[in-house]
């Protein structure tokens, strides 16, 4: 028999609370089987390039907010992201970095892989001369539960070409990324 996402939600609330039937819970299943529809759509978006006319300094974006479902268990981390790029043949409407971030977090993740993803994404889709992502998240999975440290950030990078080969250019990203980044969320 196949169970509707409000099923689900109605029998695991009889297992939370014992008076799961009261009027502040009525409506549960059906606002979470919403959440969840919502927050897992993967929403498509055009890649917009344009011709790059001669810029080749690095395009920087910080304090991208970003949220994700923990993987392992299920509640949710979030955080800011900083995306940068040395453009190549290509530049890229700055929508779509933010878009980018959005798109690999909305689905059961752990922090490391979104990094990458999105780095990859990126390196793929504008072939620039360089990538860079750096993604500050705290994780609720650890505030909450088990260790129980609340305020605890974890901090994860990707760098690609220039980013990673060039010790300047790593200097500048992540000098840039320290400066501008949100603090204390």
């Amino acid at each position: 028999m196949q169970h509707t996402p409000s099923d689900i939600i109605t029998s695991l609330l009889s297992h939370l609370d014992d008076d799961h039937t009261r009027e502040g819970l009525q409506d549960t299943p059906k606002r979470y089987e919403k959440f969840v529809k919502e927050f897992f759509e993967k929403k498509s978006f055009t890649m917009t390039t344009f011709q790059n006319e001669g810029y080749d300094e690095m395009v920087i974006q910080t304090n991208i907010p970003f949220y994700s479902i923990c993987e392992h268990h299920l509640v949710p981390f979030f955080g800011y992201g900083a995306i940068a790029y040395l453009p190549n043949e290509k530049i890229v409407g700055l929508s779509k970095l933010a878009r980018t971030l959005v798109h690999f977090s909305r689905q059961l993740q752990n922090q490391e892989r979104i990094t990458t993803q999105v780095a990859e994404f990126l390196e793929d889709k504008l072939k620039p001369k360089g990538v860079g992502v750096v993604l500050t998240g705290r994780h609720l999975c650890m505030e909450m539960r088990g260790v129980e440290k609340p305020g605890t950030q974890t901090t994860t990078s990707c760098l690609k070409g220039r980013f990673k080969d060039n010790p300047p250019t790593r200097s500048e990203f992540l000098q840039i990324v320290q400066n501008n980044m949100l603090k204390n969320y």
